[in-house]
């Protein structure tokens, strides 16, 4: 008899979809919710009240605007503002639109893994800054960020917005910012959002909203599965839960069976059996205090310059260059 071959594992989805499912506890990678319906439904959850991230996010460019963008043209030369993670550049116009009306001379390079985000980002700073000079790059942040550091000696102003570096626990987010310092000069300059520590209750309200925005985009990953990999999950027999430790500033988003099932996955030829109220982890969301920041800071060789907060201190960008220590 001659045994059936299993089919190559030819994409990264399809590699990290069949480790994840056989994995013990279960688990998928945040960075798959971002397909087209992902995309719309993110900006869907950005638009939720009770989404306080982008609101406070958005108030802290919008009143310290001619502030940070003197940070960032500080020297004589041009300079590139590079941004990871780019979206739909809502609050990234905010400076753009600064920048532009001061005759500041840079150049915009927005950096996202979706090339759908970027072609919608283009095609709305045309319309509404058609004088800002734009490159958008598709890719890997560190594929691009390498890439544009061995090819020009511009000097680099680096967003990273939305507290997206909470996606990473604290071990893995001083290899992130290692990975960044390490592609920066000492003129260079990183500009992040590290959503603060505060009430518990407003944390899991901003994950599990009362309309189900934030469940549908949790599970949206399991429809991107079905789609993209034939496989045939019942979305209604998963659960999206959300915890909070306020003690390690930490939430966990997580799929839960409902009921004992098994699922095919044709595509990679696997069958993935779940227990009832199994769990696949989806995401974590950590939130921080000006010591955390700090502490990882210095672990991957950044200096804090500055720092800018909401009133209510529930938000914070931090400003970092690299450090001589």
């Amino acid at each position: 008899m001659h045994k059936t071959l299993s089919p190559p594992l030819t994409s990264e989805f399809e590699k990290d979809v069949h480790k994840g499912l056989t994995d013990f506890p279960k688990h998928l990678s945040s960075k798959y919710f971002y397909d087209k319906k992902g995309d719309r439904l993110f900006q869907d959850i950005m638009a939720m009240p009770e989404y306080y991230l982008t609101n406070c996010e958005y108030d802290i460019l919008e009143t310290y605007q001619h502030e940070i963008c003197q940070l960032f043209s500080k020297g004589p030369n041009t300079f590139n503002l590079i941004e990871l993670g780019a979206g739909d550049g809502k609050k990234t116009k905010i400076l753009l639109r600064h920048l532009s009306e001061n005759k500041i001379d840079f150049k915009y390079l927005p950096i996202d893994i979706s090339q759908n985000a970027l072609d919608q980002l283009n095609v709305s700073i045309q319309k509404e800054l058609p004088q800002v000079t734009t490159e958008t790059l598709q890719g890997t942040y560190f594929e691009v960020l390498e890439s544009i550091a061995k090819l020009n000696g511009t000097r680099k102003v680096i967003l990273f917005l939305g507290s997206n570096i909470g996606n990473l626990l604290h071990h893995q987010a001083i290899d992130f910012l290692n990975r960044i310092q390490e592609l920066m000069t000492d003129d260079d300059l990183l500009f992040m959002g590290f959503d603060q520590k505060k009430d518990p209750q407003t944390i899991l309200d901003a994950y599990n909203d009362a309309q189900g925005i934030t469940a549908a985009f949790n599970k949206n990953l399991l429809s991107r599965i079905n789609s993209e990999l034939d496989a045939d999950f019942n979305i209604e027999d998963f659960l999206h839960w959300e915890v909070y430790d306020p003690e390690t500033g930490t939430a966990k988003s997580y799929l839960v069976s409902k009921r004992e099932q098994s699922v095919r996955i044709n595509k990679i030829d696997l069958n993935v059996h779940f227990k009832q109220w199994e769990t696949i982890h989806t995401e974590i969301s950590q939130k921080y205090d000006d010591q955390i920041v700090a502490r990882l800071a210095k672990k991957a060789h950044l200096k804090i310059v500055t720092e800018f907060s909401d009133t209510d201190n529930r938000y914070k960008n931090y400003v970092f260059k690299k450090s001589s220590t």
